[in-house]
This record gives C-alpha cells, sequence and structure tokens, in this order.
C-alpha cells in the first residue's frame, strides 16, 4: 500500500504546521491552563479560516477547498503536534464531512460555507453516561410531523457551548436517527464539565426538544450506517491527532535526553534509555500506519471498522506507553509543569479514552474475529 502523499496533500500540511508554529507556543496555552480563560484560540481558528483550511474537506460550491478526509487526517496530526486549542476533530470530523456526504441541498448550503469561514461552528454528542455505542443510544426521538421531539442526556460534548449546530443521534420507535441539533432550542440544557486537557465540554441535557425537519440528518433507514460513519471518521481524527501528540511526545524526549548529561555524557548514549526510546520510536510508527491506513479506507468510502479499531487501539496504547516514557527519561522535569511535556501527557490520556478505551475497543476487535469478519482469506 502506496501512502505517498500528493503535492497538494503536503502542501496542506505543511501550511497548517507553519501557522500552529506561529501561532501556538507555550506561553500561548499557558493561558488556558486551570480554565484560567476559555481553551478556543479565535485568532488562531480565524487564520486557519482564512488561509482555506477550515474548508479543506467543504466541496467547492460551497466555499471550501474540496478535498477529503486525507486531508483532515493530515490537518489533525499537525493539530495534536502543536495541541492546537479548537474545535478542529469535532468541527471537520463530527460536522463537515457527514453533513457534505449526507446532507439535503439544503443543509449543506446553510451550514457548510459558515462551517469552511468559521463562522459557524460544528460539533458531535456521541458519548452518553451509560451507553458505549452511539449506534445504541439511550437518548430517545418521538416523530413529530417531519420532525422528531428528542429527550435524554448527551456526556462530554466538545465546544457545545459555542456551537451551531450538534450533531446527534437518537432512537425512534423506527430506529436510530441523527439529527442536527441547535443547542440555543428550547428545552437544551448545557453544564460545564472540567476535564484534566481544559477542553471546553459540556454535558448536554435533552427534554422533549423539537428538532425540526430541516435538521435531520438522516432518518430510520439510514441512521444507524450514518451514525456508525461517523463514529468512525471522528475516532481516526482522534487517532491522527494523537499521532501528532505523541510524535512531538517523542521528539522532545530525544531532544532532552541529547542534552541532558550524566558521568559527562548524555543520558541517550545510555543502552537503557535508547532502548526505552527505539521501543517508543516504532510504537509511533506503528500508530501513523496504522492511522494512515484507516484514514485512506475512510477517504475513498471503503469498508473499514476493523482498521478503525486497531488504530483507536494503537493510538490509545501508544499514548500510554509514550507519556509513561517520556516523564520517566524527563525525570523530575517530566511532571514539571514549567516544562512542555506534561500537556502533551494529559491529551495523550484524553485521546486515548475518547470514544472508546483500548479495552473497549480491544473487545470489539474480538468479536469481529469471533464472527470471521476481522479475518482475511
Amino acid at each position: 500500500m502506496d501512502f505517498g502523499f500528493s503535492e497538494e496533500q503536503r502542501d496542506i500540511q505543511n501550511l497548517a504546521r507553519q501557522i500552529l508554529k506561529d501561532l501556538v507556543s507555550p506561553a500561548t496555552l499557558a493561558a488556558y491552563d486551570g480554565y484560567a480563560s476559555e481553551r478556543f484560540d479565535r485568532g488562531l481558528w480565524g487564520k486557519l479560516a482564512e488561509v482555506g483550511l477550515l474548508g479543506v474537506a467543504v466541496p467547492e460550491e460551497h466555499g471550501g477547498m474540496g478535498f477529503g478526509f486525507m486531508e483532515v487526517a493530515l490537518l489533525m496530526e499537525e493539530a495534536g503536534r502543536s495541541i492546537a486549542p479548537a474545535p478542529l476533530a469535532v468541527h471537520m470530523a463530527g460536522g463537515i464531512v457527514p453533513i457534505a456526504r449526507f446532507g439535503s441541498a439544503e443543509q449543506k448550503a446553510r451550514l457548510l460555507p459558515g462551517a469552511a469561514s468559521g463562522e459557524i461552528v460544528l460539533t458531535a454528542a456521541l458519548e452518553e453516561q451509560f451507553a458505549l455505542d452511539a449506534c445504541e443510544p439511550a437518548t430517545t426521538a418521538r416523530a413529530e410531523g417531519d420532525g422528531y421531539r428528542v429527550s435524554g442526556e448527551k456526556f462530554a460534548v466538545p465546544f457545545a457551548h459555542c456551537a451551531h449546530r450538534v450533531l446527534v443521534g437518537a432512537m425512534s420507535d423506527a430506529g436510530l436517527v441523527v439529527l442536527l441539533l441547535d443547542p440555543r432550542a428550547a428545552g437544551v440544557t448545557l453544564t460545564a464539565m472540567k476535564t484534566s486537557s481544559y477542553e471546553p465540554q459540556s454535558l448536554l441535557v435533552l427534554d422533549n426538544v423539537l428538532v425540526p425537519a430541516t435538521d435531520v440528518l438522516a432518518g430510520p433507514q439510514h441512521g444507524a450506517e450514518v451514525m456508525r460513519i461517523v463514529t468512525e471518521h471522528l475516532t481516526v481524527a482522534l487517532c491522527a491527532h494523537q499521532l501528532g501528540v505523541t510524535d512531538t511526545l517523542l521528539r522532545q524526549t530525544a531532544a532532552y535526553t541529547s542534552e541532558r548529561k550524566q558521568f559527562g555524557v548524555p543520558i541517550a548514549t545510555f543502552q537503557a534509555v535508547g532502548n526505552r526510546a527505539a521501543d517508543r520510536f516504532i510504537d509511533v510508527e506503528c500508530l501513523r500506519l496504522t492511522t494512515y491506513q484507516a484514514a485512506s479506507l475512510l477517504a475513498s468510502a471503503a469498508p473499514a471498522s476493523v482498521e478503525v479499531d486497531i488504530a483507536k487501539i494503537w493510538a490509545g496504547d501508544v499514548g500510554h506507553r509514550t507519556s509513561y516514557t517520556a516523564q520517566h527519561l524527563h525525570g523530575g522535569a517530566g511532571v514539571d509543569r514549567g516544562n512542555a511535556p506534561w500537556r502533551y501527557c494529559l491529551w495523550a490520556r484524553h485521546n486515548e479514552l475518547t470514544l472508546g478505551s483500548t479495552a473497549s475497543r480491544l473487545a470489539s476487535l474480538g468479536q469481529r474475529c469471533a464472527n470471521g469478519e476481522a479475518l482475511v482469506d
């Protein structure tokens, strides 16, 4: 399989890397520590919109670049490299991509131009406290005319407080429906939640909320399939973010161990230190390959459920092992908030647990193996 990227794809990745390098730094990130301010850099958001990166997956007729999910994954890798304070994953993978693929002509015309310009923020509410599968939510939908009345709770919804639409799944009598909920609608309550990464998240409580027909993304005939595809795209976007996080952690650790000396020589020359660094290098490269493979399949609309599980398993394990190694090889500096690694370690854990832990993904993949779905002849 050829993972060589086109010149246009590399240009997109390099542009994102340069902007994020210029506008995001330990000093700017420190402003959000301890919820001192909202972790959403509007200036960065505006710059990404200005150069067209927010609309990388928006069709050209709606004001975007007209690329696909592979380009989104490359952008998310750079976002992880800088742990950018912006809702890029949910906005693009949880909002733009499903609307561009499944939305009506009216929904695309109403939402996509604003999403590309940054005037509209999109997010997705895929997690519930007691429902592990986004395709089997406890949230209910009762048909009312061509729309639905929705009741239930969604857990840890990123940037819901500033979103214009929240993609939600709810179970109707006829099956799962996927809706583009207005978080300002009557019956919606948002309660801020605190996270170790300081990402703004909310508990979304829905009390008989009316969602009109114009905001129904998928009815019960196709709702489960649409939600599965949305979940897979957002999962791989998180894997790409984790790739950027862990790659940066590895580079920070390599730089530190090359400069830190004991007995007059860099500690990187010690066999035990070098071996642990080499193990993490292999980990990160495995995460890179599995993430690119899953992203490539999704970009071509090919079946990718097994590959998504594999990528998420690697994302969880590699995040855990890389943050552990980075802290150990940095010594006391690894937990000192005056140094860079600690924020990346928090995000590695954040990505590990979002949209299913390694244990839950292993259980899913094991069931696929038992059913013969994951075994290729």
